[in-house]
């Protein structure tokens, strides 16, 4: 019997003896792969030199970067499977893509958009352009088909796509993870034999040596600015370097990034939620179960800390998940978006083809079929395993999961995505206190999972955020607060989290603010397709109906707070076209002023729990949980003192 998914690939029937947890194998990664492939083909132009995906609109890089977009990185998928399969390419697909490299490449151009006259020509690397991103797909795909498609391909038109890729070599990327595109051209290009005057070779040094300056010690880079933590960590700064390593047998170079992905791994497989779902956190989410390839990564170098069996686990789950809610459209493409197309997710570097960096979630089909990691029967996931409360000191995160209902949650006090140079405008992705696996940030209307001071009107912004550590359930942070792009005169914020099973507790301590000042700390936003708000007394709920289940969230004031409340904000979330948030209110007094609350966001009936029992008395914290377990903190300036108790 052959089943079909929501999203009409043909899959092989589940196997739950294997699988037990997600049903799906190897199989089904092979049969979504070329499902994938198949539905773009109607979209491929003249030659297959360019495949321009219809969408709502280009991206800033135009129509033609935007065609060689759909090239480059549906090309590395065919990659994949065709590697993954020792050559096996029984639809053709190499020989199309070698069509549109030497297509492609006869008159390289820097027109950027399409015309009749030329609907073929590739763009030409520049500084800090879209096609060298695209390069490094290109590069790394021949790398991995080389016995296949660029060892018979004719000597004219190798050099001719020689000479486009080392246009990556000789010009500037942008200062982040884009290094990492240079060095993947000269990774081929060295094996390849073709570093004709050294650039390749130096473009792989230089890489990992600009790298080096954002490694921050446990598995954590920053990606060039000083506190921008994403999934870009996963996809690009431990996925190239041990690729590149792996593929030329490097084990020195194998020995480092490998021991780097391990220690990645700790913390990351953590994040994952039980139904498959990856951090909704940072940008670039719209290329979905590309948050896979780390996982993958992990095992192909021999390094990871999971199990064969809990790697598959993860990596499928992750796909099914989105596959699942509508990833993909009618026509089987992906859409820009996180379930289905939601533009507010989609930055301005994105175009249609965009979602397809996907791909780098297929890394695993480079793993033979007999590898533990496709034998191993399925293992749980960390998220399943029982509660957890896991501290991440490099990018100031607090990972707190709950086995009943698998959610996942990031308490957020060390990421922003600042610029070293500057303050710009909070991005909800970035700067909030919290981010899950279930829940997105508010595009517009009153941030979610927000502390703030209202000013005129105005509610202030966290800006540049300043970690003070992160420990056994608990994790701090101080900023101060912003309105307009201007701090607020001699006020700061010190914020406090404490974690345990589903309950939260959140503190901040105001200092400086002027007597009177309204506060507004605000909870969980959760989104579905129906939604509902309470209040009883202290304490402000919402709850939604989101894909077959419901997701609660309640704020409860314990101290410095006057009010609770909650209702309707504007234009949902990736998670639903409806959103309800909880919400909490007060003013300082004379001096500093503590505020402190408790949070939960659980995935079940909405009961009411009673939820900790929280006291404060000046700075000090004393928290009791329902398991009896107690911790008390000193939320001082300074930093905090968190101690538990027996």
């Amino acid at each position: 019997m052959t089943l079909r998914s929501a999203y009409s690939i043909p899959l092989p029937p589940e196997d739950r003896t294997l699988s037990p947890r997600t049903g799906w194998t190897r199989a089904h990664w092979e049969a979504t792969a070329d499902a994938l492939l198949t539905a773009v083909r109607p979209f491929a132009g003249p030659e297959h030199a360019l495949i321009n995906l219809p969408g709502p609109r280009p991206s800033i890089s135009g129509t033609r970067s935007d065609g060689l977009e759909g090239y480059a990185r549906t090309f590395l998928l065919a990659a994949f499977r065709i590697a993954g399969a020792g050559g096996d390419d029984p639809h053709g697909l190499l020989d199309r893509y070698a069509g549109g490299l030497e297509a492609g490449t006869r008159t390289p151009t820097t027109d950027r958009e399409l015309t009749d006259g030329d609907p073929v020509s590739w763009l030409a690397v520049g500084d800090r352009n879209q096609p060298m991103v695209e390069a490094a797909s290109i590069a790394l795909a021949l790398r991995l088909t080389r016995p296949w498609l660029w060892d018979r391909l004719d000597a004219d038109v190798r050099e001719r796509a020689r000479a486009w890729l080392a246009g990556a070599l000789h010009h500037t990327p942008v200062d982040n993870n884009w290094w990492l595109f240079p060095f993947t051209v000269g990774g081929f290009l060295t094996e390849a034999g073709l570093d004709q005057d050294g650039a390749a070779g130096a473009a792989v040094e230089r890489g990992l040596a600009r790298i080096e300056q954002w490694y921050l010690g446990d598995g954590w880079y920053t990606d060039g600015r000083p506190r921008a933590f994403d999934h870009y960590n996963g996809w690009a700064f431990h996925l190239y370097p041990v690729l590149h390593a792996h593929l030329g047998g490097d084990r020195e170079l194998l020995d480092t990034y490998g021991d780097r992905l391990a220690a990645h791994l700790e913390g990351y497989a953590r994040t994952f939620g039980a139904d498959g779902a990856p951090m909704h956190q940072g940008r670039s989410l719209s290329y979905r179960f590309a948050a896979a390839a780390p996982l993958w990564a992990g095992a192909l170098s021999g390094r990871s800390p999971l199990t064969p069996g809990a790697t598959r686990r993860l990596a499928s789950g992750t796909l099914r998940h989105f596959l699942d809610r509508g990833a993909t459209e009618p026509d089987g493409l992906l859409s820009l978006g996180w379930y289905g197309p939601h533009p507010p997710l989609v930055q301005p570097y994105s175009g249609p083809a965009s979602p397809y960096w996907a791909s780098k979630g297929f890394v695993g089909l480079l793993l033979p079929p007999d590898h533990p990691v496709w034998t191993a029967p399925e293992e749980a996931a960390p998220a399943e395993r029982g509660d957890a409360v896991h501290p991440l000191p490099q990018p100031g995160w607090l990972i707190q999961s709950t086995a009943a209902d698998g959610l996942v949650r990031l308490h957020n006090h060390g990421s922003d995505d600042q610029p070293a140079d500057q303050v710009l405008p909070d991005q909800p992705l970035y700067a909030r206190l919290g981010y899950s696996t279930a829940t997105g940030p508010l595009p517009a209307g009153p941030p979610d999972n927000h502390f703030g001071l209202v000013v005129d009107g105005q509610i202030s912004e966290r800006g540049r955020i300043r970690p003070l550590g992160a420990g056994q359930g608990w994790a701090a942070s101080t900023h101060h607060p912003r309105i307009g792009g201007t701090e607020l005169p001699g006020v700061s914020v010190t914020s406090l989290v404490l974690a345990h099973g589903a309950d939260e507790v959140h503190a901040h301590l105001v200092t400086g603010a002027a007597p009177g000042t309204e506060v507004r700390h605000s909870g969980w936003a959760v989104a579905g397709t129906a939604v509902k708000t309470w209040t009883d007394g202290p304490l402000a709920g919402a709850e939604a109906d989101s894909h077959g289940a419901r997701l609660t969230s309640m704020l409860r004031r314990v101290h410095g707070y006057a009010a609770a409340e909650a209702g309707p904000v504007p234009d949902g979330t990736a998670f639903g076209p409806a959103a309800v948030l909880p919400a909490l209110t007060g003013r300082t007094g004379e001096g500093p002023a503590l505020f402190v609350s408790t949070a939960r966001l659980s995935r079940s009936a909405p009961v009411r729990p009673t939820g900790p029992s929280v006291h404060a008395d000046g700075t000090l914290i004393r928290v009791v949980w329902s398991d009896g377990t107690a911790d008390e903190a000193s939320l001082d300036p300074g930093g905090p003192t968190v101690r538990r108790k027996d």
